[in-house]
């Protein structure tokens, strides 16, 4: 295992800082107490209801992974489910939503047995889709936040620029995925270097070039996915379930438990996909505490207030991102190390 140097250490204790200060900001807004207190009077129809809700865009996010899987392999629900957990569970330890990604093929590759080309294929491919889309819906949201003029520039400086950046991440992992084999010739200048290297050089220079048939594979397995509009389809339904529908039913049923009426309800979808987009960028590790000053931020300027959205938002993050992440330590505790090795 690699040593870290000071600098990445100095990084990582800051991203930890901004986190903790982005919380401590967060909470000097309400009143704790206060905010316990009005959680605990949610009646229990409410509570299952949120529950359901949950579940259900659960296993939503579990059928996106199943989306871009099954055009390759057919997988069971537990293996998906574990794919799905651990992966959340490793966005939350980095400081970009997108950069726990880089393990997804691995945990592909130890829960299906696929090959790393059709692993890589898969994982990009969700990656791409799920960023798309975030962008565009994001974009929407941010239109109507900014038609209502009631956020400060700051802050919409911040919400665009994590919203540029999904469309771009989004775009720049689609194209590269599909044109992968623009690698050749460097993977082949490699080859010839090392070649030229005495006892080690032939060995090191076959292991390079073959490469490019790991390049060719995961392109072609790629593109199939990329191409394929049921693929689309399919995540999109579930990514909408996901990431539009459950939170914001579980955040209208809290307001109208506290008594707040959120009006245009159409919208609120959209606020919440704009009002987390923060997690893209590499602020804190998982976006925690800084996606919730930013979704904060968004509602009272919209007009909801402190008191009220706070806990709220606290809640649809527990239940829509931070529970199921914990629950990804599970399966993440029990991947099979041996099932790594290189195909």
């Amino acid at each position: 295992m690699t040593s870290r140097s000071p600098r990445q250490v100095a990084i990582t204790i800051a991203q930890y800082l901004i986190a903790l200060l982005a919380l401590g900001w967060v909470l000097q807004q309400i009143d704790v107490i206060d905010a316990v207190s009005r959680l605990l009077t949610l009646d229990f129809w409410t509570i299952a209801l949120i529950l359901v809700v949950s579940l259900v865009g659960g296993f939503a996010q579990f059928d996106t992974w199943t989306a871009v899987l099954h055009p390759i392999k057919s997988v069971g629900l537990r293996s998906v489910a574990s794919i799905s957990l651990v992966v959340n569970f490793v966005n939350q330890l980095l400081p970009s939503r997108l950069s726990g990604r880089l393990a997804a093929p691995f945990v592909i590759r130890s829960q299906t047995g696929m090959k790393y080309a059709d692993a890589a294929a898969v994982s990009g491919v969700h990656t791409g889709i799920y960023a798309v889309l975030y962008g565009v819906v994001s974009t929407a949201g941010l239109v109507a936040i900014a038609s209502s003029r009631a956020l400060s520039v700051g802050w919409l400086t911040l919400l665009v620029v994590s919203t540029g950046l999904y469309l771009l991440a989004g775009s720049l992992v689609l194209f590269a995925g599909s044109n992968l084999r623009i690698l050749d010739p460097v993977v082949d200048w490699l080859g010839n270097l090392l070649a030229t290297l005495p006892r080690i050089g032939p060995k090191l220079a076959a292991w390079v070039r073959g490469l490019t048939d790991f390049t060719e594979a995961s392109t072609l397995a790629f593109k199939k996915l990329a191409a394929n509009r049921r693929v689309w389809g399919r995540y999109a339904v579930s990514w909408s379930v996901v990431l539009m529908f459950a939170p914001a039913v579980r955040v209208w049923l809290m307001l109208q438990a506290f008594g707040v009426q959120f009006e245009p309800l159409v919208l609120l979808p959209l606020y919440l996909v704009t009002g987390y987009s923060v997690t893209l960028l590499p602020i804190s590790p998982g976006g925690v505490g800084v996606t919730e000053a930013t979704a904060t931020a968004v509602f009272v300027a919209l007009g909801v207030p402190s008191a009220v959205i706070v806990p709220v938002v606290f809640v649809d993050r527990i239940f829509g991102i931070y529970l199921p992440a914990a629950i990804g330590w599970i399966p993440a505790a029990r991947l099979d190390l041996s099932s790594l090795a290189p195909d």
